[in-house]
């Protein structure tokens, strides 16, 4: 899995920064293994210089293989807790993909096969 870290000019995209987003998104994501290829991160200070509130935006780009790629936004007032609440709302996402994927039509919703 390929983790890329995207910064505007307000927030400071050290290496520092992106070690650490980039361990916590292979913490998180790590059990979806080969299927996804790429996850983009995008961090972004909204309020630009002004320090009032909810400011920073994290939103998570995954591209599964096969599929459309897979976007969620969150925001906090710092980094982390931006990322972190991000992913949480990626896995949730990832699993009603992933498990809708799996899903095989026709079987009967109560209770084994029915015989004609």
């Amino acid at each position: 899995m390929h983790v890329q870290l995207n910064t505007n000019n307000h927030v400071h995209g050290s290496a520092d920064l992106a070690d650490r987003i980039r361990a916590e998104v292979e913490d998180s994501l790590g059990r979806f293994g080969e299927q996804i290829t790429r996850v983009e991160v995008h961090v972004s200070d909204v309020n630009g210089s002004t320090k009032a509130g909810i400011d920073i935006k994290c939103t998570i780009e995954a591209r599964l293989a096969g599929l459309q790629p897979i976007a969620v936004t969150d925001q906090s007032t710092n980094v982390d807790d931006a990322v972190t609440g991000a992913l949480k709302k990626l896995e949730r996402s990832l699993d009603s993909t992933t498990g809708r994927l799996g899903h095989v039509k026709g079987r009967t919703s109560f209770g084994g096969d029915q015989e004609i």
